[in-house]
Formats: structure tokens, sequence, C-alpha cells
């Protein structure tokens, strides 16, 4: 399995983990420009959330979350900002999910974050 690939695993881990909690998936692999692209844009109640999904097999070199630096969330930030003016959107936020694989599955979800 290429990297590609394995990304594309945690995300439907990460789409799947959403849906289970009650929220809808609205679009996957956004891609605003080739520094940003939002891997979930969904929906919970009248709120838009974008979703940056992190997946690692698993913590040798840090925990998932510890993957999405300052330079990648202003990244984020000018595509949901950009995608939130297009389409007049006016709730929303910015959520992490990292996700594990080894030794156990394990789904961390960091909602509403900002740097």
């Amino acid at each position: 399995m290429n990297n590609r690939e394995f990304g594309n695993k945690g995300e439907d881990l990460a789409c799947d983990y959403l849906v289970k909690n009650g929220y809808e998936i609205v679009a996957r692999n956004v891609h605003f420009s080739k520094f940003c692209e939002i891997d979930i844009i969904a929906k919970f109640r009248d709120k838009f959330i974008f979703v940056e999904v992190k997946t690692r097999k698993n913590n040798s070199f840090g925990s998932p979350l510890e993957a999405v630096t300052k330079t990648k969330f202003n990244n984020i930030k000018t595509g949901v900002f950009s995608y939130v003016k297009e389409k007049h959107i006016k709730k929303f936020q910015i959520d992490v999910i990292g996700i594990t694989i080894f030794p156990e599955l394990k789904i961390e979800h960091l909602k509403n974050i900002s740097c």
C-alpha cells in the first residue's frame, strides 16, 4: 500500500467515524491550490466542518496530530475561507482527526482548532 492509498484509508475511517457521530459528509478532497486540499467537508447540525485527517501506522515519529503545523493550518484556513466565501457559508469550523493504526486503532478528534 503506497502513501496515497494509506491516506485514503485513513480518510475512509474518519468518514465512518464522523457519520457514526451524526455528521453528514458533503465532499472529500477539495483542492484549492497546490498547497491546499480539504480532506473532508462535513455538516453537523447547521454548521459546516472542514476536517484535516492525518493517519500514521504508529506513534514512532510522533502523534498524527503533531503533523498539522502552523504552515499547514494556514494553508487549510486559506482554502476554507475561499470555500465559505464562494458558498456564502456563515457557520463553520476547522477540525483535525488523527488516526493511529497500530498497536490498535485510535481516532482522536480535535474540534474547532485554531493556531
